[in-house]
């Protein structure tokens, strides 16, 4: 058995290779999304609401999408492990051919009842807000965005499977790339500069698609030119024949229970926000700020999670047990680590960042109590995202989905629920209930991290 990993600091280092490129895009990205946030705040708080509601829906699409890679992307970094390349090449395929139909399927959906998806999202309480002109701004960016989809998945398909065979490089300078192309779209269409149109929300929609498919672009001609590297891209598109035992592994252990957990998990903070948005639309704009700038923080723990996800893969795909069994409980806490830090300085700066924005007291307000809650939690937080990944990454999506999901739906949601409906406490009581409650969640995870429930090798069953 190879003792590889053993050593901490290698352990650190390897995961850190994978992490820090995920965590340079991801920071480039989010950044650039606290930016564009700002550019449609500053249009006006209806416009932002718009957005945010908009947002908050194709969130629960985004992580569908994203189970989907996901639960191939957990036979794809152990098939690397193990350095079977045609395996890795079939699981693609799958990848392909399920978030082009999750595409479709999404489109369909949006386009057909996204009107009805909207509405659920605004409320009569709502006061110096008008609820008709937010509903138009919504409606007419998330009809833009539609086109985005397709494109969106693809990238995640190909980004995901370079990501889980250590190539980590490409997808930062694609994600790169196109976050430049958003940014100086967004400046000159959201406001009208130069020859451009002034579009406001729908400016900003097309920026985002533009950037979409040139990210897509970048990401499948470099995996397709460099396919002498890349050896499990060579006859990718001659069939897209699946082995069947393959096929139903990958549905069993991966596609269905990740993809249900993501978008129940999806679908329940989605929940979450319409939970509190009971309290006006004021909460929806106060959170579209505080998830910006938190998102923008988030980044080194998220990366970080997914470099821990593709090393126990691979640790696990090379039948490397033991190492994984050691190594799992110091990537948890090296997580936590990290982050201390970086919460204080979020807390440190959470005035600031709603000072920009164009809207009321009482957005900006909300907004730096929510930043502030958030800072609190998130070294937690951080040691639950690697104990999520660490359990994912033996295909034990069952117990990932009770663990997640089901969590958010029988513990969480209806602590929200129950405290906006049956007692007049403040809205910022109410996200930090809902905060502690995740810690729950934590002290579960490790429960199972610490049974070994995790450890199996999937792909030589």
């Amino acid at each position: 058995m190879s003792n590889r990993f053993n050593n901490s600091f290698d352990l650190y280092k390897r995961t850190l290779r994978i992490a820090i490129p995920v965590m340079v895009q991801n920071l480039i990205t989010n950044f650039v999304a606290l930016i564009d946030n700002i550019m449609v705040g500053r249009v006006g708080t209806e416009q932002m609401s718009g957005v945010a509601i908009v947002n908050q829906i194709l969130f629960v699409f985004n992580l569908a999408v994203f189970g989907a890679a996901s639960g191939a992307g957990i036979f794809c970094a152990q098939f690397f492990g193990k350095k079977d390349y045609e395996g890795v090449r079939n699981t693609f395929r799958f990848k392909i051919l399920t978030v082009s139909l999750i595409s479709v399927i999404g489109i369909l959906i949006f386009f057909l009842f996204g009107d009805n998806l909207i509405v659920k999202f605004l409320h009569d309480a709502d006061k110096g807000i008008d609820l008709e002109k937010t509903f138009m701004y919504a409606k007419d960016y998330l009809l833009v965005m539609l086109i985005g989809l397709l494109p969106f998945a693809l990238e995640q398909a190909y980004s995901g499977t370079l990501k889980e065979g250590s190539v980590a490089i490409l997808p930062m300078i694609a994600g790169i790339c196109a976050v430049a192309v958003n940014t100086v779209l967004n400046y000159f269409l959201i406001f009208g500069i130069g020859p451009f149109p002034k579009l406001g929300v729908e400016g900003a929609a097309l920026a985002t698609i533009i950037s979409r498919f040139i990210q897509f672009f970048i990401v499948f001609f470099w995996t397709h030119l460099n396919s002498k590297r890349l050896m499990f891209v060579k006859g990718l598109y001659k069939t897209f024949k699946i082995p069947k035992d393959l096929a139903k592994r990958i549905i069993k252990k991966g596609l269905i229970p990740l993809v249900a957990n993501e978008c129940l998990w999806g679908a329940g903070v989605a929940t979450l926000t319409w939970c509190y948005s009971m309290r006006g639309i004021d909460v929806v704009a106060s959170l579209n700020i505080s998830n910006t700038v938190v998102n923008l923080f988030n980044v080194m723990y998220i990366a970080f999670g997914a470099g821990v996800s593709v090393v126990v893969g691979q640790m696990l795909g090379a039948n490397d047990i033991d190492a994984a069994k050691k190594g799992a409980p110091k990537l948890i806490g090296f997580a936590g680590f990290m982050c201390v830090l970086i919460a204080l300085v979020m807390a440190l700066f959470s005035k600031a960042f709603p000072a920009i924005y164009n809207t009321t007291d009482s957005v900006r307000f909300l907004a730096t109590v929510f930043i502030i809650e958030s800072a609190i939690f998130m070294p937690v937080h951080s040691m639950l995202h690697s104990t999520y990944f660490i359990l994912r990454s033996g295909g034990k999506t069952l117990i990932t989905f009770i663990f997640d999901s089901g969590f958010s739906w029988v513990i969480v949601v209806p602590v929200a629920f129950c405290l906006v409906n049956f007692t007049k406490l403040n809205v910022v009581y109410v996200y930090f209930s809902c905060q502690m409650a995740e810690t729950l969640k934590f002290i579960l995870g490790i429960f199972l991290i610490k049974k070994g429930v995790w450890l199996s090798n999937i792909v030589s069953e």
